[in-house]
């Protein structure tokens, strides 16, 4: 029967061409803005690590000075490098990484290569774990090498292609600056949207090409590339290279595998928080939060504000695109009111008419889709090449793909069901005897 209906739907809709077109494009332009701007706000809103994000969670303290303390205000976002040290030594999760952000620069062995900088990530050894890095050769350095201070870097796939033409690099030497790095590791495709753990860098399309341990990277200044924030004399520290004790500056993450060690952790920052008033470096109350990561991104509103504007523009415009259907669908229906009372007469019922009418709104939601999909890749086309961090990122996924069919032909047989039930109501008897 439905192979019937669809029959009978391609015979109606050839037999008005301009109002099929019609009905067609106003479907196909609705999904086509509205799926450009879902799949933008998709790919901005997604987990950057699925099955893991739950485990993940960045501690916040306050370890500010008196000025402008006011009921209600937040932590700071980063911490000091005291407190950052304090927390990683005491070991209270089941792996953490204290970690900010630089550039070092390269001197490569080939002489077809000019010095150059990348940017890097000076952390510690649980971090690779932590974020489910993947490797292509070696691994990551141990928590001993971090305390010795050791001279190893990890680089990604994308250095190692450049440098080693892809080969195996691993225990080779890696120059930057004036010293030498044993290669440990080489990561291979990897590259986190959000850049989640360090927004201060970068929320999107950003990402690190050498990872070197945080102690050693302090010791041989390293050049912080970030923000600090900082209160009462706070110059520089750590040899004048780096923000004071009273400046907040790097990230710390932790992973707890379970509500109850996230409760208990957050009762230690503020014990730790109690401990360190008392000590007279805080003079705040304790004010401490624990958002795991997708919390944190919330938290941070990563996905710009306009993006989520303009979804909501999108369907709102697919909305008067619907009601313009409506309107189509209702003349065209209605216009057929003579050969549906016919039907009516030979004995078809109500409800056959009204699934033969859906199935032609369903012919013209598929038709639309086709349309739509077309329109979406030109609009996520066009959003590549906006001067935005994450243009690259645009890009419709099977997920996305299966949405665009389910959203047209949806919102088609919605936009179908009001005329096909009155084209179905209309009283056969008044139509024979005027015909």
């Amino acid at each position: 029967m439905f192979a019937y209906y669809v029959d009978l739907a391609l015979r109606s809709l050839k037999r008005n061409k301009v109002l099929t077109a019609l009905m067609v494009l106003a479907i196909a332009v609705g999904i086509g803005a509205s799926m450009t701007t879902l799949t933008v706000l998709h790919v901005l809103s997604g987990d950057p690590l699925p099955g893991r994000s739950g485990e993940l969670y960045y501690p916040q303290i306050d370890p500010q000075d008196a000025r402008g303390m006011m009921p209600g205000t937040l932590p700071p976002e980063q911490v000091t490098l005291i407190d950052g040290m304090n927390l990683l030594r005491a070991k209270r999760a089941d792996r953490q990484a204290l970690m900010f952000g630089g550039a070092v620069p390269i001197q490569p062995v080939s002489s077809t290569l000019d010095p150059f900088y990348v940017e890097a990530r000076f952390t510690t050894a649980d971090f690779f774990a932590m974020f489910d890095a993947p490797f292509r050769y070696g691994h990551g350095w141990t928590g001993a090498d971090d305390e010795a201070h050791a001279r190893d870097v990890v680089i990604t796939r994308q250095l190692d292609d450049k440098l080693f033409n892809g080969a195996d690099s691993t225990g080779r030497t890696l120059r930057l600056g004036d010293a030498t790095f044993r290669i440990v590791g080489v990561l291979d495709s990897w590259r986190p949207n959000p850049h989640f753990y360090d927004l201060n860098t970068g929320s999107y399309n950003y990402y690190e090409q050498v990872f070197l341990p945080l102690q050693t990277a302090l010791e041989m200044h390293f050049d912080h590339n970030g923000s600090n924030d900082c209160w009462g004399n706070g110059a520089g520290g750590a040899g004048g290279v780096y923000p004071s004790a009273t400046c907040v500056w790097l990230q710390f993450w932790v992973e707890l595998d379970s509500p109850a060690k996230a409760a208990a952790y957050k009762r230690f920052l503020t014990h730790y928080s109690e401990e360190q008033k008392a000590l007279g470096r805080f003079v705040r109350a304790p004010n401490v939060r624990l958002d795991d990561l997708m919390q944190w991104l919330d938290y941070n509103g990563v996905v710009p504000s306009d993006v989520r504007l303009q979804a909501w523009l999108a369907f709102g415009f697919l909305l008067v695109c619907l009601l313009n259907t409506v309107g189509l669908m209702l003349a065209k229906f209605l216009r057929r009111s003579g050969e549906l009372s016919v039907r009516r007469a030979l004995g078809a019922s109500k409800r056959a008419l009204f699934a033969q009418l859906l199935t032609e709104s369903g012919v013209v939601g598929l038709a639309g889709g086709v349309g739509g999909l077309l329109l979406a890749l030109l609009g996520l086309w066009m959003v590549q090449h906006r001067s935005t961090d994450y243009a690259s990122l645009a890009h419709l996924d099977p997920a996305m793909l299966l949405v665009t069919f389910v959203l047209a032909i949806g919102a088609s047989l919605l936009a179908g069901m009001l005329p096909a039930w009155r084209a179905c109501n209309v009283a056969p008897a008044v139509l024979l005897k005027s015909n």
